[in-house]
């Protein structure tokens, strides 16, 4: 028999909790304490199921009807009411923080920090969610193409033209991240790939020139600055690391017996371990270094704390104080110089010059397959190298280099 207010009202609480069906799956359970709770009994795939409802009189027996009701809809739809609400709630959950800036922190910290992505990779994300700050507290899913865009086209009228074009690309990725969580529904970010200005690529400056490779390792030795950020700059031109590989450098990661120097695979930017053949002259440079550096820990490390490595603008700033111009030489633009020389010397494989600069195969199986495959070149060319620079240093002949190579 259905039930009614005046009847709810009047059920008192007993030594044992007892039901008051109402019909059609809807009942009402009354505790010892004297709580009152509506439940919703169902069948879903032979399996007998029970829903919580909310207790009376803060749900209404009309309330209670309809949420019955409902779920007997969702039953006939062949959707199991229990698990819909599971769902329901956990999107509730995950919409809860739902602006730009929120979901772009929870993208960085799930997608890039606990996939092992390196922290220079995690710093510069950051710094991209900082240039978002006219949406940054708006909701994801009401962010239209036009707010996007106006942000990225404040940054092309300071002629920013790569930062705008690496936040669309960051921003993109946002957007999809929070399709994915149930937050937004489109990518406006997409739609905005062909309304950027295409900024003109720039190289890193390099010394190609062997006599001018010459006054420059010159210049070096004869550096005035802090003995570490000279030996890193003695160093760069040997080893053909990246910048950022070299400047954090740890002391466990040279084998001065085997005469290498093992990278980690999170530090390299092609996510793969790289082992760097040491010549002679890297291994006395490294000796020499050990004076000035803790016997572990960071090799090249900071001026005021041996807990954090060599700034990244520190060896840049070592080549203004030699009177170069960020367009004469940078640290980066060592390793063009190393490419170039190799490769014009005619001596050498291409592909174990690539391997020691550590670029991507486009060849994925070719790239496994070179991995090691060059090595003991790369062990005689690395000297070969490390001796010609000493060449160029020394101010002795320069060897005739073939240029059709």
């Amino acid at each position: 028999m259905p039930l009614n207010d005046a009847t709810i009202r009047t059920l008192k609480p007993a030594a044992k909790s007892f039901r008051k069906s109402d019909g059609r799956g809807l009942y009402i359970e009354i505790y010892p304490h004297g709580a009152k709770l509506w439940r919703f009994k169902y069948r879903f795939l032979t399996k007998e199921k029970r829903v919580a409802l909310g207790a009376y009189p803060d749900v209404s027996l009309a309330q209670a009807r309809k949420k019955r009701d409902t779920f007997r809809e969702q039953l006939a739809q062949g959707i199991d009411p229990s698990a819909e609400r599971k769902r329901a709630r956990l999107v509730a959950k995950i919409s809860a923080a739902n602006t730009f800036k929120e979901v772009a922190e929870e993208y960085i910290d799930t997608k890039l920090r606990k996939e092992g992505k390196a922290q220079v990779t995690i710093d510069k994300a950051h710094w991209l969610v900082s240039q978002f700050t006219d949406i940054a507290d708006l909701p994801v899913s009401d962010i239209k193409p036009i707010e996007v865009l106006a942000v990225l086209k404040r940054l092309e009228g300071v002629r920013k033209h790569e930062t705008a074009k690496r936040c669309r690309s960051f921003a993109s990725r946002v957007f999809r991240y929070a399709v994915a969580t149930a937050r937004a529904e489109a990518d406006p970010a997409a739609l905005l790939k062909g309304a950027l200005i295409a900024p003109k690529v720039k190289h890193h400056a390099a010394l190609i020139d062997p006599v001018d490779v010459g006054i420059l390792l010159r210049a070096i030795d004869a550096y005035s600055g802090a003995p570490i950020t000279r030996l890193a700059l003695q160093i760069a031109p040997h080893v053909l690391a990246r910048p950022g590989e070299l400047r954090m450098a740890n002391w466990r990661e040279f084998d001065f017996e085997a005469a290498i120097w093992k990278i980690p695979e999170e530090r390299m930017k092609m996510r793969r371990p790289h082992v760097v053949p040491l010549s002679r002259q890297v291994i006395g440079y490294l000796i020499e270094l050990q004076q000035f550096s803790r016997p572990t820990g960071f090799v090249f490390p900071a001026f005021h704390t041996s807990r954090r490595p060599m700034s990244e603008n520190t060896m840049n700033q070592a080549f203004r104080r030699m009177g170069y111009t960020n367009d004469d030489v940078t640290a980066h633009g060592l390793r063009t110089t190393g490419s170039t020389l190799l490769n014009e010397s005619g001596k050498w494989n291409p592909d174990a010059i690539e391997r020691a600069l550590a670029h991507a195969d486009s060849n994925a199986v070719r790239g496994i397959y070179n991995r090691g495959q060059y090595w003991e070149e790369r062990v005689k060319m690395m000297q070969w190298w490390s001796d010609y620079l000493d060449e160029l240093r020394d101010g002795a002949t320069v060897l005739p280099l073939n240029k059709s190579a």
